[in-house]
């Protein structure tokens, strides 16, 4: 299947608007959407939520149903305004989700996907959200009904799914683009790493960051022991970081974000700001992309997230702009009290061969606790 024609057939069904946040399962939907020569206006959101708030306003001002986009993880962020605006109990917007099944059922993927792929159609049923399950191997007249349906069930006000599973969209004309920054970030990590005190408690987020530390920490000291990495949960390293900073004020905590995750959920940063703990810092790894699932802009390339920290009420902020300012980072960060936030640009791309962490999301639990020095389950 194709994702351009699909698109197509969405703009003749009526539909103008499309919003999401993008998903690797579905990468060659998301290349499509970027290379559409359609009609349809765009939104990349800063979470699945926030899509579908922009297509209830879009429905609002137009009458046209939107078309949202996601990651069956994002289905937690969607849920509120789904189930408390868009509801046919309460305003009944109609609108056509397309989702990625990650962590499908007797498909191999990562631990952080498991669960949700286990419970991805029992979300929808709980939702009362009619949905159809696609592959490679959906006709295009299977395809057509499927489409059909989806079209009585919005005239009525209610939301249909659309469940892909990985492989079903063909590889069409990739989207690329060129940030302009130098820096490349897994060397940028690895200095870091270097720069940082080794008894650091560093929190990660999700996607490549987190591979790239693992694979870097143990390049560089034979191990990862006081690393924790936020495999899933997009957005919330900076919220674990805080909890960890505030049980030990006698730790130095460095949360290494990325730009689309704090995007996804910035009331973090006031929050962080307001709580003032001294041994958080915060360091922004800023690519302007959602490069772990296709590198597509974030939609918010302008952003200065060190601006932002300043106006949230971070005690200190800067942007590093050279390899010879990351190496400074251990040194600045004794110097001076947190919450302090630094952002660093760096170029898209990674590579072809970054590994995983060999461990389960258990055992790294326990490496990094044991490093913490406290209890856990099994000792």
């Amino acid at each position: 299947m194709k994702a351009s024609n699909l698109l197509s057939q969405l703009e003749n069904m009526g539909f103008d608007t499309i919003a999401g946040v993008p998903d690797s399962t579905l990468k060659q939907f998301c290349d499509g959407v970027q290379t559409y020569e359609g009609n349809l206006k765009h939104y990349v959101t800063a979470n699945e939520g926030a899509a579908v708030a922009v297509g209830i306003g879009a429905y609002l001002a137009s009458g046209k149903p939107a078309c949202v986009y996601m990651q069956n993880s994002g289905i937690g962020n969607m849920v509120n305004p789904l189930a408390s605006l868009a509801n046919g109990d309460v305003y009944g917007v109609p609108m056509l989700f397309i989702v990625g099944w990650r962590g499908e059922p007797g498909v191999k993927d990562e631990p952080q996907h498991v669960f949700q792929g286990k419970i991805t159609c029992e979300l929808f049923e709980t939702l009362a959200v009619t949905y159809s399950v696609i592959d490679q191997n959906t006709t295009q007249e299977e395809m057509a009904a499927i489409l059909q349906e989806a079209g009585n069930i919005l005239e009525r006000g209610d939301q249909f799914a659309i469940i892909v599973k990985k492989g079903t969209f063909e590889k069409e004309e990739p989207f690329t683009w060129d940030n302009g920054n130098p820096m490349e970030r897994e060397e940028v990590l690895g200095r870091i790493l270097q720069a940082l005190p080794r008894d650091t408690a560093i929190v990660s987020t999700t996607g490549k960051i987190s591979r790239e530390l693992y694979e870097q920490s143990d390049k560089i000291y034979g191990s990862h022991e006081n690393l924790f990495m936020t495999v899933g949960g997009m957005g919330h390293a900076s919220m674990i970081a805080l909890g960890v900073a505030g049980k030990r004020p006698d730790k130095t905590v460095v949360c290494i974000d990325g730009d689309g995750a704090v995007l996804m959920h910035m009331g973090a940063l006031p929050l962080i700001a307001t709580q003032a703990p001294k041994n958080f810092y915060h360091i922004v790894i800023n690519n302007m992309a959602h490069e772990s699932v296709g590198a597509m802009p974030t939609g918010c390339q302008q952003t200065s997230f060190a601006e932002v920290a300043r106006a949230a009420g971070y005690k200190t902020v800067d942007k590093l702009e050279t390899l010879e300012a990351v190496d400074q980072i251990g040194t600045r960060i004794q110097e001076a009290e947190g919450p302090v936030l630094f952002e660093i640009p760096v170029s898209l791309g990674a590579r072809s061969d970054l590994g995983r962490p060999k461990e389960s999301a258990r055992q790294n639990k326990e490496i990094f606790m044991d490093f913490l020095g406290h209890y856990h389950e099994g000792k």
